[in-house]
């Protein structure tokens, strides 16, 4: 029997900014999800949680079964130690549950009931791959850029601090926008909004960097790692929306935040000198030369 768990961290997040996530992995075939709240003062979405099981896993005939079967939702409230930090909290969680494949998703996340069982039928037909995320859409339905080569210094500050205008030949090699998003291809940098992963995989390169990173450049780090020992796919086939706030553009503090992640990076794996980068990004651009 295959057992498929997620986790969520929030951060002063309201039932109703997260309902339609949790809904999303009730649909699912996922057996356990866990909450980890890194809120300053988590005293309001466990009431709110407690309610909406309530009403929702047992007042629905269809939930109700899956929670007879053993689903179930788990509440953590846990000191802040970053994004990648709160997800490895519930990781070692769903490692000692036995999780074979276990699902890190952003709280601003929502999918159709297909999505999850074609990632699964997906990792289990292909040992190979280690980490897959699907088409990434806005609300409107319009594409998210969100699987990239590696970056170089120039890519990530450029976007970060100049005009788009100025940047924009290489965001378009960058953000692959010559694949049209239609290919699926073997990405060493997915973002962290939607990360499937295979369990064996995580213990395989010690899950994220909590260690380095407090929140972002997290994703491009995991990813890869992955991407040293095993596929890291960017899969279209199937779609998922992500409201995706940007909120490090609207915060002083959240833009330190991601600038001092992204430098700490670049101190990991090489500002000027990365030959991985180079040799990985050259293969990608190849694969989708060879597809058009």
């Amino acid at each position: 029997m295959i057992v498929v768990t997620a986790s969520i961290v929030t951060y002063e997040h309201h039932l109703l900014d997260i309902e339609p996530v949790l809904r999303s992995l009730f649909a699912s075939p996922v057996d356990v999800v866990y909450i980890i709240d890194h809120s300053p003062n988590p005293t309001f979405l466990l009431p709110e949680l407690q309610e909406f099981a309530e009403r929702v896993l047992n007042g629905e005939p269809a939930l109700k079964v899956k929670v007879q079967n053993g689903f179930r939702m788990e509440y953590f409230p846990h000191e802040n130690n970053g994004y990648g930090g709160g997800h490895n909290y519930a990781i070692r969680m769903a490692q000692k549950l036995g999780s074979q494949y276990h699902l890190v998703v952003n709280p601003d996340i929502w999918f159709g009931p297909e999505v999850m069982p074609q990632l699964i039928s997906y990792m289990v037909l292909h040992p190979e791959v280690g980490q897959m995320m699907p088409k990434v859409l806005y609300p409107d339905g319009s594409i998210q850029r969100l699987a990239k080569l590696l970056p170089t210094p120039l890519d990530m500050f450029g976007r970060l601090c100049l005009p788009r205008f100025i940047v924009n030949h290489r965001n378009i090699r960058f953000e692959l926008q010559k694949s049209g998003f239609t290919m699926t291809l073997n990405v060493p940098y997915l973002s962290g909004c939607f990360m499937f992963f295979r369990m064996e995989a995580l213990e395989k390169i010690n899950m994220f960097d909590e260690e380095r990173f407090f929140m972002y450049a997290e994703d491009i780090d995991i990813t890869r790692r992955m991407h040293e020992h095993y596929q890291t796919l960017y899969y279209p086939p199937t779609t998922i929306y992500h409201k995706f706030s940007r909120a490090s553009r609207r915060s002083l503090w959240l833009f330190w935040v991601h600038t001092i992640n992204i430098v700490k990076y670049f101190n990991k794996w090489g500002w000027i000198r990365d030959e991985q980068r180079t040799r990985w990004n050259r293969e990608v651009i190849k694969d989708i030369a060879r597809q058009l």
